[in-house]
């Protein structure tokens, strides 16, 4: 009889462990990255992914940024841009540097999932 409940104790346990893997928890970090000479030039990133309940990541992040004006979803920074229009060469200018120095990360996804604030 003992064999039996520590049989069912194990399944139990072995329940447990698969139902911890199974359920997750969808993380989010929203962050800026501005551009160091000019602060005011600014683009938000979002990251989304999800973990299990030991903290493990269970899905890769979702990386997109968010529209200047409309504060919509764009899949890249350049995108963030479309449908503006500045007064002056010179703001355009930032505007790319900013999306050329984004675009030029290598650890995009990690920095977007950690970070806060970024200065390019």
């Amino acid at each position: 009889m003992n064999a039996v409940l520590t049989r069912e104790k194990k399944q139990e346990e072995e329940g447990e462990l698969k139902k911890e893997e199974v359920e997750y928890i969808l993380m989010k970090n929203e962050m800026i990255f501005f551009l160091r000479e000019d602060p005011h030039f600014q683009i938000s990133a979002v990251g989304e992914w999800c973990e299990n309940a030991r903290g493990d990541v269970v899905q890769g992040a979702d990386i997109y940024f968010r529209h200047i004006l409309t504060g919509q979803r764009c899949e890249s920074a350049w995108s963030c841009l479309v449908g503006m229009s500045e007064p002056d060469e010179h703001a355009t200018e930032k505007w790319e540097a900013l999306c050329e120095r984004i675009e030029e990360l290598e650890n995009l996804e990690v920095i977007v999932c950690d970070e806060k604030q970024v200065g390019l």
